[in-house]
């Protein structure tokens, strides 16, 4: 999969050690060769919640079918 940058992303799974669910969008701030991308995933008011190093594996391009939700998350560390 062909990630650019700035581009958003859905998570296809957990991660708990940073308050992140599947399917919580991110965008893309840095693209690491060959499989690697930071990802920074925002509250709804704009605060970081995670900044993390994630394999291509484990996000996947936003498409036309995706809904926006809005969930309750504790305060980021």
């Amino acid at each position: 999969m062909n990630l650019q940058l700035l581009e958003c992303v859905a998570l296809i799974h957990d991660i708990p050690e940073h308050g992140l669910k599947a399917g919580d969008l991110g965008a893309i701030v840095e693209v690491y060769e060959p499989d690697g991308v930071e990802v920074e995933f925002v509250t709804a008011a704009g605060r970081t919640q995670a900044l993390v190093t994630l394999r291509v594996p484990d996000v996947r391009k936003v498409g036309p079918g995706d809904m926006i939700a809005v969930r309750r998350v504790a305060p980021a560390a």
